[in-house]
């Protein structure tokens, strides 16, 4: 982590505490840009594949529905990995197919939920993000310690959500979407601090443009998987 203090002694020449606020909100506002567009990407990209019988029928009713499954979770990794050998406008592509294939992997929600369910609990999940990033961006308390918990947690509800699939126990998914909204809120919180604690004045606008894509891939799946689990809890049937 870097400490504020550290960032404001270190640029290009005689770099002002102002004019490093000011390229701070800049690169703030350029990763909620890029999430913002991903969701929107991967929400035309879930509602065009529903409304397709034939598109319905190919990604859910043959061996694909594992490539649209699992192509995503690769994709995560390989930019996690990667991003460093990458170039901006690569990444920036690969985080733009992700969105589509995002899209395509949760289009069964237009099927399964009411559209009316739907809209509403996205707006719920909006508001509750804006809020959550809003708390980890102007904390003062270092939530590092916080994001180990919720990490450690992240990957209880991943283990159990699989062994769901094989018990397919009700009670058991509601227990799941419970934890996965209130771990997902946090990481929200904890990832908006470690993003705005990532910012460097002196990074060359290659390296920023990457780092708001990584922070934005981080941001787009939290907010993703609470509207999700939110979606289990209050969305109405079909």
């Amino acid at each position: 982590m870097i400490d504020r203090s550290t960032q404001r002694s270190v640029g290009y020449g005689q770099a002002t505490a102002a004019d490093i606020d000011a390229g701070l909100r800049k690169y703030m506002l350029g990763v909620y840009n890029y999430m913002s567009i991903a969701l929107l990407i991967t929400g035309l990209a879930a509602f065009g594949v529903s409304q397709s019988p034939e598109l319905l029928q190919l990604v859910y009713g043959t061996p694909l529905k594992w490539v649209v499954m699992l192509a995503p979770l690769g994709m995560v990794f390989f930019l996690s990995a990667r991003i460093h050998a990458l170039a901006a406008s690569t990444a920036q592509l690969l985080f733009w197919v992700f969105s589509v294939l995002m899209g395509v992997s949760i289009s069964y929600i237009f099927i399964a939920y009411t559209g009316e369910s739907i809209v509403r609990v996205f707006f719920i999940t909006a508001a509750s993000f804006a809020g959550l990033s809003l708390v980890g961006y102007t904390t003062k308390k270092n939530l590092s310690a916080f994001g180990s918990f919720l990490t450690i947690g992240l990957i209880g509800i991943v283990i159990a959500s699989i062994v769901n699939i094989f018990l397919a126990s009700s009670g058991l998914s509601f227990v799941i979407s419970i934890l996965g909204v209130l771990i997902f809120a946090g990481l929200t919180a904890y990832d908006t601090q470690r993003i705005k604690l990532m910012y460097m004045e002196s990074d060359h606008s290659e390296v920023a443009q990457k780092k708001s894509i990584m922070g934005a891939l981080s941001l787009y799946l939290n907010f993703l998987n609470m509207f999700l689990f939110l979606l289990q809890l209050f969305g109405n049937r079909e």
